[in-house]
């Protein structure tokens, strides 16, 4: 293991460098900060035995595993693979060798995956009877409800969904609705709330539409809606399919999401779907051009019914509010009597919190739909605009509904009432019984066994599947097990579940403390920001690794993990040390203090920069023209990603610091003020 020299530690120099530093949000469900850290970082606690000490795994095996165990996981492995390729004859002959494996169900379920289409009901019925109740069957019988959907066998579908436990999966639903409707039951209420993500449609929510269309439940501006949202999402396929649906050229829908000049070039057409297309064509362009998207639309503007030229300026409005430009507030003005999606709501909204415009912040969040409004982030900023407007009262029973120091806005609504954060009194210790119930169960078993072969999906299923019906208590004992077996993902993620019985150790654990403290107290780092990053970007799985190829603890990227060694003197850098906890901290909390500097001290633009690369962040800052209040910026941070981790790392920041600290917080005050003032320097 490499130790790098204090003195190389606090003295790391910044110089400017042109490297790729796009870092990935693992997780969700803390919020932002802005003010510098103080000169030394406060001094972490030592760990409770109930969360934070590291304990060897005890569930699975004591002894080390036999020649044939591991020769068993290597064709269980195999088996999988088969699977996922839909190669019947191999999981067959794999599954042969595994009669007597640790994961029985999951043989049976990868030897009949492939051959869902042809096995018959009474071959698919006897594996979910032998496993009944448990993570594999339910996975079977959603695989079986898609198959007998695309087969039209509604009889058995309804059979079957009615005895399926998590019934998330958006086709499953499509076609659940589906079924009804050709029951002669009136969906279209239904199927417009499950409707709103045309990426993820497929077969089932497209045969959907299909259907009610022709049913008369979806009308003509239902289907528009849909066309509207599709072009918002670039989804070019269902983009295809609703146009059908209207009667217009389907290659042409298709150009307006793809190619918007040629399909604009074409002329805007004689009818309303063709108008519809054409407008989104301009929404699209206006996410390259602002410039030729305002022109087009002036140009033709008399050839659009009101409503039309109110939906082309909505597109364009939505377009200048994702890059922050000043212009965008009177685009959604010229945009009124639009219907706008959910999308347009949001910005609309977070357009006129910059300007401080109070009045259309409430308007446009009484007009979302009552599942957004009802988000606490919109209940928060519903009740900021009822306190400007002078209605302190509803704003006070709007705070109300949400305080409470486990997120974000729940933070700030905290804050509003008059209170800081603090951490609530520490539940108490699951007992040894509690503990070995949790141990006992055979989801628990199964998703150690996951873990041990390094399926970490395949295990956070079962896991996630064992804590279906258990009460607080069992729930805080789950996290302890957790801890013990060394998963404190799941420590956190479970431990978060409960609501009453609160363990804020096992939430926030402080793991590698012998590291990260002097590390970052060389650095003149807050730790607990460091640690709030850490537990956003990787919920501490020290073999963590994005799909861009961050990796470690901090979720470093390689060509920047590369271009700090250089600068902090670490000479015989490899890739392959990101994955040493010691050198994953070093090099993290140095990138860290990088751009925290080059942010002049402000923990939110530098927890931005982290996330969504220096660039991004000065670019973002550089559209400012006055200060404005931290939660504002970070409400309006353009990345729905970059957003949502600047709003977990700062709330996660918050609730260490009343860890460490032993006294209550203000987010508030850690979020600061964002200033206009131009960064210095250049990060990689």
């Amino acid at each position: 293991m490499f130790l790098l020299p204090r003195k190389l530690i606090a003295g790391a120099v910044f110089a400017a460098t042109s490297v790729a530093a796009t870092h990935v949000a693992a997780m969700a469900d803390a919020p932002p900060a802005a003010s510098s850290p103080a000169p030394g970082a406060a001094t972490v606690p030592a760990a409770p035995a109930t969360a934070l000490a590291t304990t060897s795994a005890v569930a699975l095996a004591a002894a080390p595993a036999s020649e044939a165990s591991r020769a068993d996981d290597d064709t269980f492995l195999l088996l999988r693979e088969a699977a996922r390729q839909n190669d019947a004859a191999r999981t067959n002959a794999l599954a042969s060798r595994l009669p007597n494996y640790v994961l029985p169900g999951y043989v049976e379920y990868y030897r009949l995956k492939p051959r869902l289409r042809e096995a018959t009901q009474d071959e698919i019925r006897s594996v979910l009877n032998r496993y009944e109740g448990s993570a594999v069957a339910d996975r079977l019988r959603t695989d079986w409800l898609l198959e007998l959907g695309r087969q039209r066998e509604w009889n058995t579908f309804e059979r079957e969904m009615a005895l399926l436990v998590r019934s998330d999966d958006l086709q499953v639903r499509c076609y659940a609705l589906l079924a009804r409707a050709l029951r002669g039951e009136r969906v279209a209420t239904e199927a417009r709330a499950l409707l709103v993500n045309p990426p993820s449609y497929g077969e089932g929510c497209a045969a959907l539409m299909t259907q009610l269309s022709q049913l008369n439940q979806l009308s003509q501006a239902d289907l528009l809606a849909q066309l509207r949202l599709a072009g918002e999402m670039a989804a070019t396929g269902p983009s295809r399919r609703i146009a059908a649906l209207l009667g217009a050229s389907d290659t042409r829908a298709a150009q307006a999401v793809d190619v918007p000049a040629v399909a604009m070039a074409r002329g805007i057409g004689a009818n309303r779907v063709e108008h519809e297309i054409y407008l989104v064509a301009l929404g699209r362009m206006a996410r390259t051009s602002l410039k030729l998207a305002t022109v087009a639309l002036e140009k033709n503007s008399s050839k659009f019914t009101p409503e039309e030229r109110a939906i082309g300026w909505a597109n364009v409005a939505l377009a200048a509010s994702i890059t922050l430009s000043n212009d965008a507030h009177d685009y959604w003005k010229r945009a009124e009597g639009a219907p706008l999606t959910n999308f347009q709501l949001e910005w609309k909204t977070r357009m006129a919190l910059r300007r401080g415009d109070w009045a259309t912040v409430a308007a446009t969040i009484d007009a979302m739909p009552p599942t957004l409004a009802a988000e606490s982030g919109w209940i928060y900023w519903r009740g900021r605009a009822h306190e400007a407007q002078g209605r302190r009262e509803d704003a006070q029973a709007l705070f109300r509904r949400i305080a409470t120091p486990n997120n974000f806005y729940g933070q700030l609504a905290t804050e509003e009432l008059g209170e800081l954060v603090n951490t609530p009194p520490l539940a108490a210790a699951p007992t040894p019984g509690e503990v070995a119930y949790v141990a006992a169960l055979p989801a628990v078993r199964q998703a150690l066994k996951f873990y041990e072969l390094s399926l970490r999906a395949d295990g956070n299923r079962e896991w996630n599947w064992a804590l279906r019906n258990l009460s607080e208590r069992q729930l805080l004992a789950a996290a302890e097990y957790a801890r013990r077996n060394e998963l404190l993902d799941r420590m956190v993620e479970t431990s978060l579940r409960t609501r009453n019985e609160l363990d804020f150790n096992q939430r926030f654990p402080a793991p590698h403390n012998d590291i990260l403290q002097p590390t970052a107290k060389g650095l003149s780092l807050d730790t607990a920001w460091v640690y709030g990053l850490i537990r956003q970007e990787s919920r501490f799985v020290s073999d963590a690794r994005s799909g861009v190829g961050a990796a470690g603890l901090m979720q470093v990227m390689p060509a920047t993990g590369k271009w700090v060694a250089a600068k902090i003197g670490l000479t015989d850098f490899v890739h392959d040390m990101l994955h040493d906890a010691r050198t994953n901290i070093t090099l993290g909390t140095n990138y860290m203090n990088m751009v925290l500097e080059n942010n002049g001290g402000s923990q939110v633009l530098a927890t931005a920069a982290y996330n969504a690369g220096p660039g991004r962040s000065r670019t973002w800052r550089g559209v400012l023209d006055a200060p404005m209040e931290g939660a504002i910026f970070v409400e309006s941070i353009p990345f729905t990603e970059t957003r949502t981790y600047v709003r977990n790392v700062m709330s996660n920041a918050t609730n260490y610091a009343a860890l460490f600290d032993k006294r209550p917080q203000s987010l508030k005050a850690r979020l600061g003020t964002i200033t206009p003032r131009g960064s210095t320097g250049a990060l990689p």
